[in-house]
């Protein structure tokens, strides 16, 4: 089933989660474990996020720097596989334009298609790391429409150069990001959801906001894209503040606000507990508040803060 159909066909909020692959090294049992302490509040479908490899230069014993490719986390596919098999939970992988190559796309596609994985998450990915021809549109998708485009070629049977692919079982839905405070790159929120509403007439279903802290971006946001005719569903991304660093970090990666309320706390408290007790209540709130106003469900991010998840939606689902 569709995202977009799990999300408009439920009669109750929705709850769903991201993770990222485990690091190089680390086992996938640091997935599993996420996954077991959520478990119990119905997921209905987990994201899992995509990281392309990094080039680093390391010294060699000439003078000279040789240029390697270090692969820090394992597949997206692999991960997304793996939660299929043993949970039997609906995997969405994310599916990216930076550092992927329009080729190796294809073969994540194809790979997804045959494990029966049809559902996608759809993004540009962060633009970072040095990527041999980063801007050769012949080798790589530029944009996240790009990226739309081969993914709809692809349920067609069109493959790159068109090639002819055969035995397609079920076509990918996908859904993709939007950005309650205004994507960074955007010159303004009117053009923001003006890229909003083609991604919508190009094949997304349904949309995931970053994070945010104040409900009321999210809550005019809604109101603006129902405004402009985007009427997909778009579920609330939350995150709780869990570490006093926080206050700076998510700022600068994210390009998000942290309400003076709720940053004076942090700046307040002695130690990253009671940090990680504040953001418990702050996101128990938000919650509480966005499924009032009629959120169709919430999408928690569980970069280093599974445990306060799983409080705030034992008291909030």
């Amino acid at each position: 089933m569709k995202i977009s159909e799990i999300i408009e066909n439920s009669t109750q909020p929705i709850f769903s989660f991201e993770i990222l692959p485990p690091l190089k090294g680390n086992s996938i049992y640091k997935v599993f474990g996420i996954i077991d302490k959520l478990l119990q509040f119905n997921p209905k479908f987990v994201n899992i996020t995509s990281h392309h490899s990094e080039y680093i230069y390391k010294p060699m014993p000439d003078g000279r720097h040789k240029r390697i490719s270090v692969v820090k986390r394992p597949g997206t596919v692999a991960i997304s596989a793996a939660i299929k098999n043993k949970y039997g939970l609906l995997p969405v992988p994310h599916i990216i334009c930076t550092g992927f190559t329009k080729e190796e796309t294809e073969y994540a596609l194809l790979d997804l298609n045959f494990l029966g994985i049809n559902n996608l998450l759809v993004l540009r990915g962060d633009e970072k790391g040095d990527i041999p021809n980063r801007n050769n549109p012949e080798i790589y998708n530029q944009f996240a429409t790009d990226l739309q485009e081969q993914i709809n070629l692809f349920n067609k049977g069109i493959g790159i150069e068109d090639t002819r692919i055969e035995g397609i079982q079920t076509p990918f839905s996908y859904g993709m990001a939007c950005y309650p405070e205004k994507h960074e790159e955007a010159p303004n929120m009117e053009s923001d959801l003006y890229y909003l509403k083609k991604k919508v007439e190009n094949g997304a279903d349904y949309f995931i906001s970053q994070m945010f802290f104040d409900n009321g971006k999210y809550l005019d946001f809604i109101k603006r894209c129902r405004e402009k005719g985007i009427n997909v569903p778009i579920l609330p991304g939350i995150k709780p503040i869990s570490k006093k660093q926080h206050l700076t970090m998510l700022p600068k990666v994210f390009k998000i606000d942290i309400p003076e309320e709720l940053a004076s706390e942090v700046r307040d408290c002695k130690n990253d507990e009671e940090v990680k007790e504040i953001g418990i209540r702050w996101s128990v709130k938000q919650c509480r508040e966005l499924l009032e106003k009629g959120a169709p469900g919430i999408h928690f991010y569980t970069m280093s803060a599974s445990e306060s998840i799983k409080r705030i939606a034992e008291q909030v689902f």
